[in-house]
């Protein structure tokens, strides 16, 4: 029998029948006439059908593979909060994560009604979600939210920063001695590093003489002034006096006999 799709073994079967070719009917054949397969393979294309066939009436627009932008309410809290407070993005923070997911707080939603509620050294970032929390649980506007958050924000860090000032008097009082800080130190580097500049001319004419090592160095000054106009070789040419520019090759070599060693 001529190979065939699977799906179209029933037909071919039939038109066997037909012919005489095969005598008895197969136990599987009226099932399958109950049951028929695809008439297809998977990847041809199904048929057409009449309502297929008419033209749409509207155009379908087609999707766009760019993903859809993620938008927070956070974002905006936060961008319009270092925008009035633009120094708190210079206040250090550790990026470094633990092994574990931190547990959510316990105050949030409804019984976060004080921001001090979740200490009194805030964060900005404590700023923004109790922002938030007042917009969602509380029925403020963002506006009344905002301005809230930020207004106790600042008293907490008002409070924090005299508190830790007056700890640090009453810690020198009793003799207790603090190192440099941060800002101190970086400063002593920069004074370092800009002390190096004065010595900057004086490294960068050392390293020309060093790769002059073959050559004459004159000083800028030299000659300045000497020049008669070619008045003192006439001089000297009147005198008799023969000009000797290379002394070194026209005397005679002097030897020291103290440098003769005796036999």
């Amino acid at each position: 029998m001529v190979r065939r799709v699977a799906s179209q073994v029933h037909q071919q079967v039939s038109r066997l029948m037909r012919a005489n070719y095969i005598q008895k009917e197969p136990a599987w054949f009226n099932a399958v006439l109950d049951n028929p397969p695809l008439n297809l393979p998977p990847k041809s294309p199904p048929p057409r059908t009449a309502y297929d066939v008419k033209p749409p009436k509207s155009k379908l627009k087609a999707h766009s593979t760019r993903p859809l932008p993620i938008y927070y309410l956070e974002d905006d809290i936060r961008r319009q909060f270092f925008k009035d407070h633009p120094f708190e993005a210079f206040r250090p923070t550790t990026l470094v994560e633990s092994d574990k997911i931190e547990n959510a707080h316990p105050v949030t939603g409804d019984k976060w009604t004080r921001l001090r509620q979740r200490g009194r050294n805030p964060t900005s970032d404590d700023a923004v979600k109790f922002c938030l929390n007042l917009y969602q649980h509380h029925g403020l506007s963002l506006s009344d939210a905002y301005t809230t958050s930020v207004a106790q924000y600042r008293a907490l860090r008002s409070e924090h920063h005299i508190s830790t000032t007056f700890a640090v008097q009453e810690a020198q009082f009793l003799g207790s001695t603090f190192g440099p800080s941060e800002i101190e130190t970086s400063l002593n580097l920069q004074k370092k590093a800009l002390q190096t500049w004065s010595r900057k001319e004086e490294l960068d004419e050392g390293a020309i003489a060093a790769r002059k090592r073959w050559k004459a160095i004159v000083e800028k000054s030299h000659g300045r002034g000497q020049w008669s106009k070619g008045e003192e070789y006439v001089r000297l040419w009147q005198e008799g006096v023969r000009p000797n520019y290379m002394p070194a090759l026209t005397e005679p070599v002097k030897v020291d006999s103290a440098a003769i060693p005796s036999r």
